[in-house]
């Protein structure tokens, strides 16, 4: 039985309603997602709180699609279920997005990703106890004391990418929140298989 209180978006959030992304542009980032929904590593708590989220960039600098927020219950999502970020502030805790939902609480631990690595081209969020407490510590690892979707959890994604081996591990754990892992890569096949690689 999974449960858990996380799962709301803590950033200053600026929503553009706007027409999605054509689905050439979300095919891949939709089949990686459909096969982490398939193991249980992506979904939604007993609670009705959805975890997971995935992401791919733009090719803007700061511009990435991203899963919408309260999407991680669905089994089968479309370009409907989509939403392109188009500008975000760690300073200001503050994010802009324009598509037909709004995106996922965790956009700006996805930015900084893009912003820090120019290589990467997908970032993957998942959710599995087991395997949090099997990395946690041994892969690169933020702060407990950084919570999801805020400032101090970008600033810790930050040091990672400065002080270990994260870049070419292509994972980390986020020790401040519960069951939260992220992988990344230079597409959603590098990303996908940085997850399935550690089960």
């Amino acid at each position: 039985m999974k449960s858990a209180k996380d799962g709301y978006i803590k950033f200053k959030l600026k929503w553009i309603k706007a027409k999605p992304v054509p689905d050439a542009k979300i095919k891949a980032l939709n089949r990686w997602r459909k096969k982490l929904f398939g193991l249980g590593l992506i979904g939604c708590y007993d609670n009705g709180i959805g975890y997971g989220n995935v992401s791919a960039r733009l090719g803007k600098a700061g511009s990435f699609i991203i899963t919408g927020s309260a999407t991680g219950k669905l089994k089968k999502l479309t370009a409907k279920h989509y939403t392109r970020v188009v500008g975000w502030n760690i300073k200001l805790n503050s994010l802009i997005c324009r598509g037909p939902v709004k995106a996922s609480s965790e956009s700006l631990s996805h930015a900084i990703i893009y912003r820090l690595d120019k290589s990467v081209n997908a970032v993957m969020h998942i959710h599995d106890l087991k395997l949090w407490k099997k990395l946690k510590d041994k892969a690169p690892t933020t702060s407990a004391k950084a919570a999801y979707g805020t400032p101090e959890m970008a600033r810790e994604i930050e040091r990672l990418f400065k002080q270990t081996d994260v870049k070419d591990k292509k994972i980390f754990i986020m020790a401040g929140h519960r069951e939260g892992i992220v992988a990344f890569g230079s597409d959603a096949e590098t990303a996908g298989k940085a997850i399935l690689k550690n089960l």
